[in-house]
Parts: C-alpha cells; structure tokens; sequence
C-alpha cells in the first residue's frame, strides 16, 4: 500500500483495550468529557472577537453568524462522533485518517493538529497575560510593559505568558484525573458568569439597538449584509474550537464508545446556546457601532457600561459596578482550562504520531508514576512557552481556525469513506443521514475556509511544508506498518505533493500582497517565495532520485 497504506480498525480496537502503568489512565466520564469540551470551547473567542466581529461585518446579526459556525461544528461534530465511537483510541482526527485515508493523509492531518493546538494555546496564553495586566491595573498593581509583551509588541519577553502555560503543564504532567478535575472547576466558573451576564443585562436590552438587524451592505464583500454574516461566521468559528479536543482523550476515558459521543455533542450544543444568548444580550444592551476600534477587543466591558440608567446629565451610570472586575476573573480561570486542554490535545496527537513511528519514539513513552506522555508535555511546555514569551498574539490567533476547518473537513470526508469501505464495523453511535451530513460539513467548513484572509493561507501552506519534510525524511523511513524500507510505494505522490506546496507558497503570497497592497511591507511574500524556491529544488532532487532507484 505504501505511503497510503492503512492502520486496521482491529490494530486500533487492541490499541485501545491496552491496560497497564505503561497505559494512559481511564479515569474520565461523560460529565467529564463535557466539562473538557465546553472548557476548552469557552475562552478568548467569545470574550475577545464578539465585540470587533459585530462592529466590523455583522451588527447585530453575530447570533446568526454564531448559529452558522455552530451548524457548520454540528455537522462535524456528528462525524467526530461516529468516529471516536467507532476508533477510542487517542489521536483525534489523525487516528481517523490514518483508518479510513492511508499514512500520507493522516500525516498531513496529524501535523495540522499540532498547528491547531499548539497556536490555540500560545494565543491563549498571551490573552491572559493581557487580562492579567488589566486586572492588576484595577487593583493598583501596575506590571512594567517591557516584561508583558514580546519585541513586537514593544516590550522584551512576556513572561505571564509563559508562567501560565509552565503551570498549565505541571499540573497535566500530574495526571489527567487531577487535571479533570481542575479543568471541572473553572468549567463551572465560566459559565456562571456567562449566565450572571446574561440574567443582569437582559433587562437593560434596548430593541432600537436590534435596528436594522442586518446593516446594509457597504459595497465591499464581506462588510454588513449576507456576505458579512458568512465572513462573521469564518471569524466566530475561533469560537467554537476546541469540541474536537475531546477526542483526543479517548484512551483516558471510562467508556469510550458510549462517551465519546455524549462528550463532544452535548458540550458544543452547551456553548452554542451560551453564544447565542450571549451575543444577544450583548448586541442589546449596546450598539453594535459602540464595539469599534480598540475597545471593541474588550466586548464584555463596553457591554457592562451600558447596563445602567442615565443620569441628569445624560451619562449612564452602571448598574453593576463590580461586574467588570468580576468578568475579567473569571476570564483569567476560564483561559486556564483553554490552556490545559489545547496542550492535552496537543500532546496526545503528538503520542499516537509517534507510536506509529511517523515521530521519534521518545514522545510515545508513559511516565509509570503519573500515566501521562511527560516528554511529550516537557516539549510543547517549552515550545509554547517561548512561542507566548516572544511572539505577538495576532501572528499566532490568524492560524487557529484555518487548522481546524481543514481538519474538519477531512474528518467529513473520511466519514464517507468509511461507510463505503468498513460498512460492517461497529459503532457505538452512527452519523445521521449520510452522505448529506458529511457532506454539508465539508461544504460548510471550505466556505468559511475561503472567507479567512490570505495571509492565512500562507502560513498553513507553509506548516504543510514544513510538516512533509519531516515526513520525507523520517516518517517514511520509520512507519511500523512498513519498516526500514528505502523506497515506499507513492513517494512520487509525496514529492508531486510538495511541489504543489511549493506552487502554492507562491500564489499565496501574491495573493496576500495584492489585498494588502505592493507597498505595504513584503516579510510574508519574501519568506513564501524562499520556501517555494527551496522545496521545488528538494523534491525535484527527490524525483530524480526515485527515476534513478527505478532504471
């Protein structure tokens, strides 16, 4: 089969039935799963992008673009479900690829998921840093810049940043029970105050805020009207990531079968109704117009101001004085289990990678004390860290939702695939109406794909390079479905591959330029023409050495 060769369901059964102090620890149920989904899902999205999201393309129709995004994860979610019923076994997305699509493509999924979580957890982690600052700043604490903010951003290291994610990881290497149960905490937390700001400010709604509930359009694609709800969607999206993260956890948990399903519908249909009744209230309580510019990063804050009476001077005194300090608490716990979750992921995609061989085997071995992958942790506690200390937020946050749809939208596929090629396998729960399910969520997820910016683009199809060098030059060699062989069947669709990456860099990064214009500053452009440059010569070398292995 070779470089699409697949792992068998049964390989995968054994995998996951494996007991032992070698073994993760099965110590999560469904409640867990739930508060594991709906704390990572919960976080920067909702307290950070609502406000701009509204002001910039929606109005008050963001609970339209929500309801579009939750659809899109909905369809998603039923065939992350059928699969994590299907396949328990840790790994997500790539696990399932690998079953139903070959090595190749579970590769290619599996590197996206460590973009995915590893840019989720460093933007996280410098939000919170952020909020920090604003909270201590309340208090009359006030933090020098210089140690708040990376060189970009005007300081010199971000050391909060980095702090929070070091604890966050201290306590996950502790083990996956103590750290559910931490992660349960904050759950709780964060959607207490979710709904306090729901109950206090639905009765400051002003119905003229709601007129016109869709703006017209400005001219511009995606600015006011339809197009700007499907744009508010792709952006909102940021919101609803992280349901996939349960997956992951499917050789921690109890029930596998039964409660993987349970896990990841119930905690996304919690946090849609949440998004809904948020935004609502929200967009109610103040005009959307009132979110621009800067303070618009602050929604929940502009919102708060607003919950109060006029006095005689026509300035609306607040209601709930203490409200704002109390939110920005909440926020502070609620990005610690944002956190813990993302490197839980991330860590656990890295683990199964690395059993099959596709990565060095130390990332694959368990601690016996602890039951958790601690090399793993110790990697991307560093990785991340520094990333948080030393790179801008902006950079790392413009990734998260193009890794996640391309996943998605694999998963969707792979679902199709599956009912073709394993129809007599067991599962615990089954996608509704297929092929229409899997298909709207891979039309629904390549829609929203397509209204993010470029420079997105750019960044992915660099990762991918990235990401297939290392393939090329260990995974290939290292496969344990396929050991020690110096040529595998499909490596020229490996190299043909990495020349339409290498094409792509280049498109992208003309793309990127002409949006933003040929006399704003080219970074973007000069780096994806050097990896186009460079990765056509290492696979045309690769082609050449595959024509002369075969003559």
């Amino acid at each position: 089969m070779g470089l699409f060769i697949r792992k068998s369901i049964e390989a995968l059964q054994i995998e996951a039935g494996e007991t032992g102090n070698k073994t993760l620890k099965r110590v999560l149920g469904p409640v867990s799963l739930v508060a594991l989904g709906v704390g990572v899902i919960i976080g920067a999205g909702l307290f950070s992008i609502t406000g701009t999201v509204a002001a910039a393309y929606t109005g008050p129709a963001i609970t339209l673009s929500f309801i579009i995004a939750a659809i899109g994860c909905c369809f998603a979610g039923l065939c992350y479900a059928e699969f994590a019923s299907m396949i328990p076994v840790a790994g997500s997305a790539y696990t399932y690829s690998y079953a139903t699509m070959g090595e190749l493509i579970a590769w290619i999924i599996g590197w996206d998921l460590v973009l995915e979580y590893t840019v989720a957890a460093t933007t996280v982690s410098i939000s919170w840093s952020r909020y920090l600052v604003v909270f201590l700043q309340g208090v009359g604490i006030e933090l020098p810049h210089a140690l708040t903010a990376c060189p970009w951003d005007g300081g010199i290291i971000n050391i909060p940043a980095m702090v929070i994610v070091v604890l966050m990881s201290l306590i996950l290497m502790r083990g996956t029970a103590g750290s559910s149960f931490f992660n349960g905490l904050i759950v709780f937390l964060k959607v207490s105050v979710i709904l306090i700001f729901v109950i206090l400010g639905w009765k400051f709604i002003q119905a003229e805020n709601y007129v016109p509930y869709i703006p017209q359009n400005t001219g511009h694609l995606g600015e006011f009207g339809f197009s700007g709800i499907l744009r508010g969607a792709a952006i909102v999206f940021f919101a609803f990531l992280g349901f996939d993260a349960v997956s992951t956890a499917a050789q921690e948990t109890k029930n596998p079968k039964r409660d993987m399903p349970i896990g990841i519908l119930v905690s996304l249909l919690v946090c849609t109704v949440l998004y809904i009744l948020f935004a609502h209230v929200m967009t109610g309580v103040a005009h959307y117009t009132d979110f621009s510019g800067q303070v618009g990063i602050a929604p929940v804050a502009v919102a708060i101001e607003k919950m109060g009476t006029p006095d005689a001077s026509g300035i609306i005194q607040p209601a709930y004085p203490w409200l704002n300090k109390a939110i920005i608490l909440a926020i502070l716990f609620g990005y610690c289990s944002v956190i813990i979750v993302t490197l839980l992921g991330q860590s656990r995609v890295f683990l199964s990678m690395s059993r099959d061989g596709l990565l060095p085997p130390f990332f694959s071995r368990i601690n016996e004390r602890f039951r958790t992958p601690l090399h793993s942790n110790c990697l991307f506690m560093v990785v991340v860290s520094l990333l948080a200390g030393f790179v801008p937020a902006q950079v790392a946050g413009e990734m998260t939702s193009i890794g996640t749809l391309l996943a998605f939208t694999l998963v969707c596929a792979a679902v199709l695939v599956v009912r073709k090629t394993m129809p007599n396998v067991h599962r615990a729960f089954k996608t509704p109406f297929v092929p229409l399910i899997p298909i709207l969520g891979i039309l629904t997820c390549l829609c929203m794909m397509c209204f993010l910016p470029a420079d997105t683009w750019i960044r992915l199809v660099l990762w991918m390079l990235i990401g297939l060098d290392i393939y090329a030059g260990y995974g290939i060699k290292h496969s344990k479905l396929e050991p020690h062989q110096a040529h595998r069947k499909g490596d020229m669709v490996l190299n043909i591959l990495g020349l339409i990456l290498a094409v792509l860099s280049i498109i992208t990064g003309l793309w990127h330029q002409q949006t933003v214009g040929w006399e704003e500053d080219k970074t973007l452009l000069t780096i994806s023409f050097v990896f186009a440059f460079t990765h056509c010569a290492y696979y045309m070398w690769r082609i050449w050495k595959h024509t002369q292995a075969h003559t």
